[in-house]
């Protein structure tokens, strides 16, 4: 079963086809995507994907990415979750993003915390990691802020727009 888990304003849930509108909104936002990794969606049936692959790797135990909702909405402002995850090695990459209207209000913060508890508390996750381009600022801080450390530089790890970017390595460890 998918959890779902609950901060004081939020609620992270498992996505559905009727999340759809949401997940565009989002994944067509430009100033989401520019740090992505990946192009701007451009149909609605890109969204409804999204959402399949999502559901795909949480029953596959590759990751799980749960849709964040502000309690009493049931509207999707975004997303989080854990990619390449590997319970063999207890280890997976943290992922997120939220639309801009709701940008530098916490609920970024307040999600992230919730996973991270979930991530070592219930998946027994030892290291939980987090890839991040460098013009970031946002999201470099954000993570820096709760904790996490930045190991080193992975030069043109991630495309976006035709052209090679470097990114942050990023981890926090259980202990």
């Amino acid at each position: 079963m998918f959890p779902i888990l609950e901060t004081d304003r939020l609620i992270l849930r498992e996505l559905n086809n009727e999340d759809a509108e949401g997940i565009f909104a989002c994944f067509s936002n430009e100033d989401v995507m520019r740090f992505y990794g990946q192009e701007p969606l451009k149909e609605i049936e890109e969204a409804e994907k999204f959402i399949e692959r999502f559901s795909r790797n949480f029953h596959e135990k590759r990751g799980i990415r749960w849709g964040i909702e502000r309690k009493g909405t049931q509207e999707i402002i975004g997303t989080i979750g854990f990619n390449a995850w590997l319970p063999k090695h207890k280890r997976a990459e943290i992922g997120y993003e939220i639309h801009p209207k709701y940008w530098r209000k916490g609920y970024t913060s307040e999600a992230i915390a919730e996973v991270l508890s979930y991530g070592f508390e219930i998946m027994g996750l030892t290291r939980i990691g987090a890839v991040v381009f460098i013009e970031n600022e946002a999201s470099n801080q954000l993570l820096q802020k709760i904790g996490f450390q930045q190991e080193g530089i992975l030069r043109n790890y991630m495309y976006q727009g035709g052209a090679a970017h470097d990114t942050y390595i990023y981890s926090l460890l259980k202990e």
